[in-house]
């Protein structure tokens, strides 16, 4: 297992904002203690060219030189771009790992899929599974898949891939909750909507699905935004899923047999190093 993993993403904090310094701190510290052997790279930032694939001119201006607030949840940083151009190199470092036949893991923050081709939002600046998904593509991958397990809604990764052939996509979210979208498939989107206080085994079902219905595409790569807030102790949303349910989530991408690297999104609980840890172990086999 490769873990992409940059400290300067520790930097940056909002006082009670539940995407915090913790969540990457504390997992990295965990996933050492327990896997010695697993390997560490620092990864390199997104150039601007390969953000400009995902992302409009304008939202590089934004995220580089904004004053205010994106909104509520979405606050700017000193030095945002820096942050969130690492975030995204991480992913595309991990997905670019994985073609050559590792498992990669990006343990890195701020997160990514709801950023649209114009919109911080979520907790979100730029969008890093589908910066990673469309190097892919500009560097040969002729067909990529993203299963997207966030207990939100990807509605970033959605509208920046939408009607793109070469890529397929599918979310598993609950709704209704933030932000509000994924209640419609068309095209190479599948959207998988779970209804709160879900039984577990309905929704490790919709999850299942949605993957095999990715496999059978025979992607070149498969990408996921591994989202950890559909846990049952998570505080902000109402899903009920366990450990145990993230572990099953590794065994699946184990069993598949593509390419494959998985980005870390949501996951709020005190309990997220644990349940990462459950997911790639499994993963890893």
């Amino acid at each position: 297992m490769i873990i992409f993993f940059d400290p300067l993403c520790l930097e940056f904090s909002h006082s009670g904002h539940p995407e915090r310094p913790a969540r990457v701190a504390d997992s990295e510290r965990l996933l050492k203690e327990r896997h010695p052997n697993w390997q560490w790279r620092k990864p390199s930032a997104a150039s601007k060219s390969a953000l400009l694939r995902a992302h409009s001119a304008d939202h590089l201006a934004a995220i580089a030189g904004r004053a205010k607030d994106f909104d509520a949840d979405t606050p700017v940083y000193s030095n945002i771009y820096e942050y969130a151009s690492r975030s995204a190199g991480a992913a595309r470092d991990a997905a670019r790992a994985a073609l050559h036949d590792a498992r990669a893991f990006s343990l890195m923050r701020p997160p990514g899929h709801h950023a649209t081709r114009d919109r911080a939002m979520g907790f979100c600046y730029f969008n890093n599974i589908a910066v990673a998904a469309l190097d892919a593509i500009e560097s040969g991958a002729e067909r990529v898949a993203i299963w997207d397990f966030d207990a939100h809604h990807g509605n970033g990764t959605e509208a920046i891939v939408a009607d793109n052939p070469q890529i397929a996509f599918a979310s598993i979210h609950q709704f209704p909750a933030y932000p509000g979208t994924g209640t419609k498939s068309f095209a190479n989107i599948d959207n998988y909507v779970v209804a709160p206080h879900t039984a577990r085994a309905e929704h490790v079902d919709a999850a299942e699905r949605a993957l095999k219905k990715l496999v059978e595409l025979k992607p070149d790569l498969l990408l996921v935004s591994a989202g950890f807030d559909a846990y049952a102790g998570d505080p902000l949303v109402q899903m009920m899923l366990e450990q145990e349910d993230f572990a099953k989530f590794g065994d699946w991408l184990r069993e598949t047999g593509i390419a494959t690297a998985a980005i870390l999104e949501g996951g709020y609980s005190d309990e997220l190093p644990e349940l990462i840890d459950a997911f790639l172990s499994a993963w890893e086999g």
